[in-house]
């Protein structure tokens, strides 16, 4: 069972076993979801082929028959399960304001799954686009882009006890889990024909993760205890009426930080990014073929120094490709075939998910496909 102490000296056997209690908190905020922008196929002419916009409703999966790079069966732990089962649906739309002013906004609901458990994350982006200036030869239109968008969900909690050494969990709860990011992004458009586009973008940024509360329950010495915490402040309240031998702690204190342990700094970091891409879009009849490529890159305050530290190994880089098919069936519906493949997992899409517990599991390649429907007007 865990073991909780009041102003005792340090032990380390209690230090591993509230380490790890923490790492399994934190991994239970970081589950893992697909969001964020499509920086990959950014535009100087984000209107181009629209009279006003358009509304787009997409439903994006992963599962084992869409799992191209076996992440399942390179990883013991998720190998014959669920593990990222990954499906959600997401409406985006598109305004063409004034002739070089481009306003859009998304929103995604999703679910992923653990072996066990399904979680689930809403998803959101707004942002405006102005044309600097107009294509000249050589001279590329130019655009800047500033947008918000965020990640959350009212709670993730554990439906199943989670054993860990030397503790059970009956249960672990973390409300309002979220991230939010600022970014400003340089997009130039080459025309080099009247069917193919070359675009290029850099891109700045900051992302700010937080959650409301933190809260769990274990049982010791045969009594079962609510666990809450305040900051790195640990409260065990007897949680029902317990009868043992030598009696019973109705509560008890401890503090995380007193095991080197830094709940904030590990969940709820601050961090700076920056990322450079190209993209492609040709055209053919009906057909609107896309790709893109991005380069991502992050600076965390705090948890990668603390991964450090522990001689674990953390992840601040990433390549994606976005490969987009869209068919004109008429003049006012496009059908949407979208992919998105990723070095490290869901490094830049979800900065939610990336924490001291789970920095691990963003070692591997990570891939969701897309299908939709586009009006547009």
């Amino acid at each position: 069972m865990l073991k909780f102490r009041i102003n005792t000296s340090h032990n380390k056997g209690a230090q591993r076993k509230l380490r790890t209690f923490v790492a399994v908190v934190g991994a239970l905020l970081a589950l893992p979801g697909h969001a964020a922008p499509s920086d990959g196929l950014l535009s100087a002419h984000p209107e181009q082929g629209l009279r006003w916009g358009f509304i787009e409703i997409n439903t994006d999966h992963m599962n084992q028959s869409l799992d191209i790079f076996r992440v399942r069966e390179s990883d013991p732990l998720t190998a014959g399960t669920k593990t990222g089962d990954y499906k959600g649906l997401h409406i985006d739309a598109g305004l063409r304001a004034t002739d070089k002013l481009w306003l859009s906004g998304s929103f995604w609901q999703r679910s992923i799954k653990n072996a066990v458990d399904t979680f689930h994350y809403n998803s959101w982006q707004v942002s405006g686009q102005y044309r600097l200036l107009e294509a000249q030869s050589p001279v590329p239109a130019v655009a800047i882009r500033l947008s918000a968008w965020g990640n959350y969900a009212n709670e993730t909690a554990s439906s199943t006890p989670v054993t860990v050494p030397g503790a059970i969990l009956n249960s672990v709860k973390i409300t309002s889990p979220a991230d939010r990011q600022l970014q400003a992004d340089l997009i130039g458009t080459w025309n080099l024909s009247p069917r193919t586009d070359l675009s290029a973008l850099v891109s700045v940024g900051s992302s700010k993760l937080s959650y409301g509360a933190l809260n769990a329950t274990t049982t010791r010495n045969g009594c079962n205890y609510q666990l809450s915490f305040n900051g790195n402040d640990i409260f065990g309240t007897l949680a029902q009426p317990c009868a043992v031998a030598g009696g019973v702690i109705q509560q008890f204190y401890d503090r995380s930080g007193d095991y080197g342990v830094d709940v904030a700094k590990e969940i709820a970091w601050r961090a700076v990014f920056v990322q450079t891409g190209v993209n492609a879009t040709w055209r053919t009849g009906a057909w609107t073929l896309k790709s893109g490529y991005v380069f991502h890159a992050v600076r965390r305050d705090s948890v990668d120094a603390i991964l450090a530290a522990r001689g674990k190994a953390s992840y601040s880089k990433s390549h994606k490709i976005t490969l987009e098919a869209g068919y004109q069936i008429n003049e006012w519906l496009t059908a949407i075939a979208r992919a998105q493949l990723s070095t490290h997992f869901l490094l830049s899409d979800m900065p939610v998910t990336y924490n001291s517990a789970t920095a691990e599991r963003f070692a591997g390649k990570y891939s969701v496909f897309a299908l939709g429907l586009r009006a547009n007007f």
